[in-house]
């Protein structure tokens, strides 16, 4: 359990669809728009930050695909000065949750003071790749090419999408309710854009074209306004799931997070209003076979850490890796009651969540931090919940307090 460590800023870009309005950004550049504008808000220089966690889960993407330091590349992008040191981390989809975590232990170690945590993801800026010319002395013929995008699995696994879907029928959990949440989901998010809750979070974007005017990016370019369960009905399920589609799954999206934390100590030196306090974060692991799991266990640790119970939580966030994930999770987190879990679901993923706002997947964790506390802000405070998992069955989860 942390002691006195206190958000004092958090932005995100808003998070583009596949090919969408992000798909030319730079990577670094990408990165370095929420950096700057999380130290931006609250007037706290640059050289105030003693250091940088991010998440980084495919450097492929990055000018130099070998060894990139896409951290230090990022923060040199964003005007920070070149003497703060950083960490690119892979941790899959919980990365820039990590990346918050590892800050907060570098800051009880008396190690720093300042950090700022997050990540970067751009699906858009995927290379396909090909494999062994290097050695096979490539003279004549065809050469075939992988797209890593593909499936989104783990090449001796199964796809992620398999396991969670066989996950799901364990469950009971079936291609009917999976649908539902995703239609939810897409109806949260946008009741919650209209009521104007994602402005704290969101940067405005203008994004110039080679033609016309600039496009004004202010929504996350995901959701679907005019989903229907009709309309998700239709989709054919992916990868040879049976209850899974693109429907109930969130997409390939490109998108940034930044976090601003430090010691209520430090705060109050630079007089900076403290946003949240971080209470309690945790990392786990399970069998990569049970990810949607993931969630519920990390959530049960945090809330061990923390001495608190889940109805001691005003409201939750359990990443929809896929619709799936945070269904599961719920019934797990009440024992498989699915009465308890049906009234845990009214305070979970009330603003949606990856189905409608997407899912740029080692960026990710922030965003479930930063929505949850501008959430608890607007409520008048309380305690939140955010939990969420990555490949190969790891999770993490982080409680907050306004």
């Amino acid at each position: 359990m942390y002691k006195d460590i206190v958000i004092v800023s958090a932005v995100r870009t808003p998070f583009g669809r596949y090919c969408g309005a992000l798909r030319e950004y730079d990577y670094y550049d990408l990165g370095a728009l929420p950096i700057k504008e999380v130290l931006t808000r609250v007037n706290v220089p640059g050289d105030q930050v003693d250091e940088v966690y991010w998440g980084v889960g495919d450097t492929s993407v990055t000018k130099e695909v070998f060894t990139p330091v896409a951290a230090r590349q990022t923060l040199i992008k964003a005007g920070l000065p070149d003497t703060i040191p950083s960490v690119s981390l892979d941790k899959a989809c919980v990365s820039a949750m990590s990346a918050v975590h590892y800050g907060c232990r570098a800051i009880v170690a008396n190690e720093n003071q300042v950090a700022i945590g997050g990540g970067a993801t751009s699906f858009s800026q995927e290379p396909l790749i090909v494999r062994g010319l290097r050695w096979k002395g490539f003279r004549l013929g065809d050469v075939n090419m992988q797209d890593p995008l593909f499936g989104m699995n783990y090449k001796d696994f199964l796809p992620v999408s398999v396991e969670t879907d066989n996950v799901a029928i364990e469950y009971g959990i079936l291609r009917e309710e999976q649908d539902e949440w995703a239609l939810r989901s897409h109806k949260n998010y946008g009741n919650a854009w209209r009521a104007g809750k994602f402005k704290e979070e969101i940067m405005t974007l203008e994004i110039p074209q080679k033609k016309g005017d600039p496009i004004i990016l202010n929504i996350d370019e995901q959701y679907r306004p005019d989903a229907s369960i009709e309309s998700l009905a239709k989709l054919p399920t992916i990868y040879g799931c049976k209850n899974i589609t693109a429907g109930n799954a969130p997409g390939l999206n490109d998108g940034a997070t930044a976090i601003l934390f430090m010691t209520r100590y430090k705060a109050n030196e630079l007089e900076v209003k403290p946003l949240a306090e971080i209470v309690a974060m945790t990392s786990i692991a399970i069998s990569p076979l049970r990810m949607p799991e993931g969630p519920a266990y990390a959530a049960m640790k945090a809330l061990k850490m923390a001495d608190l119970t889940i109805d001691d939580i005003d409201v939750m966030e359990i990443n929809e890796a896929f619709a799936a994930v945070p269904l599961v999770s719920t019934l797990l987190l009440t024992d498989k009651d699915r009465q308890k879990a049906k009234a845990l679901r009214k305070k979970t993923n009330i603003n949606g969540s990856a189905v409608a706002i997407g899912h740029p997947n080692t960026a990710s964790g922030a965003r479930l931090i930063m929505n949850l506390m501008y959430e608890l802000s607007r409520r008048g405070g309380g305690y939140a919940l955010g939990a969420i998992c990555g490949g190969l069955s790891q999770a993490d989860a982080c409680i907050i307090k306004v």
